[in-house]
């Protein structure tokens, strides 16, 4: 029996697709070059692969920056998972923001314990907990409080945490004053989470499904958007004068926000949507192009 030849597939040429990434972002990052800027910088996908490892190009490239202008790590990780990430950047003084927004760090390595918290926006999850329990009974879940402490159910534990949690009943921790809420269900598929959560009628908090069946909530309106409008109006930065990095949909407000939000390389389309240009990806350095085009 007689076949058609497969035809071969393209053959990308890195150093030529690396040239095209430069010349999208030297407009719109080039016309910042000489200003003082605030760029909010995501970590995980962005700043480090999703293995956890900083290239040494990163390094290098973050450490500069922070030196030039007002770089803020903007995270959803808590504040312990954080910070080994600003000294990484050699930010020395500046800011941070933790837990998708909810909690900002005033950076200053001339203090003990080297910063401080500026600002928290806390709720009451127990009704938005006690609606998911009845939807999703087999999922794990955790609380972050104000302190950077973690509590959560039996066997939930996360690099991201920063912290080992304190194993608690669902029931206690729906009596918490929390910064954030994690929900995770491992046999579910992020589709299959984002159709139970949208049919469970959980409202009052903000929420954002990553790569996995993953759900975080903070309080109503916060966002990592809203935490870095903070620092800007804190510093006097022009809005225009603000540029953002990042790839998962809890980045989607920051790149809106933005004077220029650059989506990294292997971010979903939804959120490449809303950036106004696109990087290379975090394995390429995607976001060493974006710190070179502003010049720091």
């Amino acid at each position: 029996m007689s076949t058609t030849p497969t035809a071969p597939a393209p053959v990308i040429d890195p150093t030529a697709e690396r040239r095209a990434a430069v010349a999208r972002l030297a407009g719109p990052l080039g016309a910042l070059t000489g200003q003082e800027l605030l760029i909010g910088l995501d970590v995980d996908g962005t700043l480090v692969d999703h293995d956890g490892t900083m290239s040494a190009p990163m390094r290098a490239a973050l450490q500069h920056a922070a030196e030039q202008h007002t770089v803020v790590i903007a995270t959803g990780r808590s504040i312990g998972a954080t910070l080994p990430i600003v000294r990484a950047a050699g930010i020395e003084h500046g800011y941070a923001v933790c837990s998708n927004g909810a909690v900002t760090l005033q950076i200053d390595a001339d203090t003990e314990p080297g910063h401080r918290v500026i600002d928290t926006r806390t709720f009451l999850p127990g009704h938005a907990l006690a609606t998911l329990r009845e939807v999703a009974p087999d999922a794990h879940y955790a609380v972050e409080t104000a302190g950077g402490e973690f509590y959560a159910t039996t066997g939930f534990q996360d690099a991201s945490f920063g912290v080992e949690a304190i194993e608690s009943d669902l029931e206690d921790l729906m009596a918490l004053e929390a910064v954030r809420v994690v929900v995770h269900v491992p046999d579910l598929s992020p589709q299959e989470f984002s159709k139970i959560v949208a049919e469970s009628g959980v409202h009052g908090v903000e929420y954002a499904i990553g790569w996995t069946a993953w759900l975080d909530m903070a309080a109503p309106g916060v966002s990592k958007a809203s935490a870095l409008e903070v620092v800007r109006e804190r510093l006097g930065i022009a809005a225009a004068h603000t540029v953002t990095v990042g790839d998962g949909f809890n980045d989607v407000e920051m790149l809106g926000w933005a004077g220029v939000g650059v989506a990294m390389g292997q971010a979903p389309q939804g959120v490449k949507d809303v950036a106004d240009e696109v990087t290379l990806s975090v394995y390429e350095d995607g976001t060493v192009l974006v710190l070179d085009a502003l010049g720091a």
